[in-house]
């Protein structure tokens, strides 16, 4: 599963007038680092539209751990599906970062739908994406090693968010080995221990609050299946 979604994001490809005014149905907010947007399970309908800054997505499962479904940036929408089946929220959707963000009622949210066919078949496209996406990441937790799911989620964040520098690609993400292990269904120990088989192979390079991917051939082959 992606956890960036597919294709542009949501703003970046509405037409310049239904952008303008969906923004303008809204209310400006911002959120510190960390702060909980939405709480899983809450009867909220508002939606949000980022305009800078990451946040991610997050479910508790019946262990007591949590997993990471989805990073959404800028130009992302959050929490539309309450707002159009009018059902408990689906999860925890926390800043990452510092964030801003346009605040719309659910009822002016379906009400710019119903005008704008653009944007609900974008909405309807999204939603697809992401039920697919479900799927083969049900199949990824099924089959793949730790090894390989860690590298589809490197290999994400470097596509997404990696700057080149010297010696290889900068992830201006980083997420913690706590997230990482949330974001792949696995332990924070089992990330350990596959980002230090990683480093050992000269695959990554980690410092705190950063990441640099040195061999990304080689890390292509690993999310391909591949071995070291």
């Amino acid at each position: 599963m992606s956890l960036f979604g597919q294709g542009r994001a949501f703003l970046d490809a509405l037409p310049p007038q239904d952008r303008r005014d969906l923004i303008g149905l809204g209310a400006l907010r911002s959120y510190a680092p960390g702060e909980v947007m939405i709480q899983e399970g809450d009867r909220t309908t508002f939606v949000l539209v980022i305009l800078s800054g990451w946040s991610v997505a997050q479910v508790s499962t019946d262990r007591g751990s949590r997993l990471i479904l989805a990073l959404r940036g800028a130009g992302d929408l959050v929490g539309e599906l309450a707002a159009v089946d009018d059902r408990p929220r689906s999860a925890t959707v926390k800043a990452l970062g510092e964030l801003r963000a346009t605040v719309l009622p659910g009822g002016r949210f379906r009400g710019f739908l119903a005008s704008r066919p653009v944007a609900t078949t974008l909405v309807m496209r999204q939603l697809s994406s992401r039920l697919r996406s479900s799927d083969q990441e049900r199949r990824e937790l099924a089959s793949g090693t730790v090894l390989r799911r860690l590298a589809i989620r490197l290999l994400e964040l470097t596509e997404r968010t990696g700057r080149e520098v010297e010696g290889g690609t900068v992830v201006d993400l980083p997420l913690p080995q706590h997230d990482l292990a949330a974001a792949i269904g696995t332990s924070r120990e089992a990330v350990a221990k596959s980002l230090r088989l990683l480093r050992e192979q000269d695959v990554i390079r980690t410092r705190p609050r950063r990441l640099v991917i040195s061999d990304l051939p080689l890390l292509r082959l690993l999310a391909e299946g591949g071995e070291l």
